[in-house]
Order: structure tokens, then sequence, then C-alpha cells
């Protein structure tokens, strides 16, 4: 008996999925998601609003979009992620589906359930894509690792959602952790 051929799927295969499919598309493979916690869906929140409130107060081209919003990082290849946070500062990347190219600064809250989609499939194809700043926030372990991948180097600062943390792609805008409401997690 032969065994099941994996099936391929194009951006374009990917942009027809219907809209409750939630996906990503790496390398052709579609892997399916699990639903986010309440404890996930309010640290995006809370950090939506601290970058979504700096932008407005500062101005410019940047944009802040939470998931779901598509980032297909070259617009020749076969993988589309959905990133937990993204902010583009090129708005010629913006189209109609999300985002072709890569962010500026992106974040991510890790699942229980597959770390590692974060901290190793993703950091890489963000890394080869030239996405600058890099952030996973870890629930678990109540830690976010900060990535400065536009230096050309992987280097890794740890934090705790006790600290204040400062983005790097811009002068003026740090997060204070502590400050932000996360319900009594």
């Amino acid at each position: 008996m032969p065994l099941p051929q994996k099936k391929y799927y194009t951006a374009e295969n990917f942009y027809a999925l219907p809209d409750d499919i939630h996906a990503e598309l790496i390398n052709g493979e579609l892997i399916c998601l699990a639903a986010s916690s309440r404890l996930h869906q309010e640290i995006s929140r809370e950090l939506l609003f601290a970058i979504t409130g700096y932008l407005k107060r500062k101005g410019g081209k940047c944009r802040v979009f939470a998931a779901p919003f598509h980032v297909q990082l070259k617009a020749s290849e076969h993988t589309v992620l959905e990133p937990d946070i993204s902010v583009i500062c090129d708005t010629d990347k913006l189209t109609a589906y999300g985002c072709i190219g890569a962010p500026d600064w992106i974040i991510e809250i890790t699942s229980p359930s597959n770390p590692s989609h974060d901290y190793i499939t993703k950091l890489n194809l963000y890394n080869a894509a030239g996405v600058r700043e890099y952030w996973i926030v870890e629930p678990q372990n109540k830690t976010v690792y900060v990535y400065d991948l536009g230096s050309g180097k992987l280097p890794l600062k740890a934090y705790s959602f006790h600290d204040t943390i400062k983005a790097g792609i811009y002068e003026d805008l740090s997060i204070n952790f502590a400050d932000l409401d996360f319900g009594d997690s």
C-alpha cells in the first residue's frame, strides 16, 4: 500500500482558504494553529494598545497589526505566517491580505503546546527575511526574550514580566510589563 502524499500548498492556495481556518503556511506545508488562550489574548491586547498608543502620539508611517494578519516574508516563497503582533514601517509592503516582506518588529506569544514553532522555526524564518526585532513572550514563565535581528547577529536578552523593555526599532519606546493588565495571570 502506498504512503499518503503530503499536499503542497502555494501562497495563492493559502489565501483562498475559508476565513475560519486558523493556520500558517511554511514552505508549502499547512500548519493548523490552536485557538489562543484568554491570557494569550490579554497579553496581545495590552501590547497592541501600548504600541498603538505610542505610534499615534509619534505619528509617522508605521502601522501595528494583531493576528489574524498574514505576513508573507518573501513574495516568491510559499510561506505565510500569522504573527501575534507585527509592526510595519514601510507601508508599501501592505496588501489586501496583509504584508509581503519583512515587518520591522514581530512579537510572538508562545503556546505551551508548541514553543519550538516560535523559538526555532519562526526565529529562523524571521532572521533570514530581515525582520529587525523579534520578541518572544512566554506567559508560562512570565519571560520575554528579545532578539535584535537587525544587528546581523542573534543577541538575546531575557526579561521578566516585572521589567521595562526598550523596543530597539524606536529611540524612545519602552514597555513596562508590570504596568500591563493581564487579568489575574
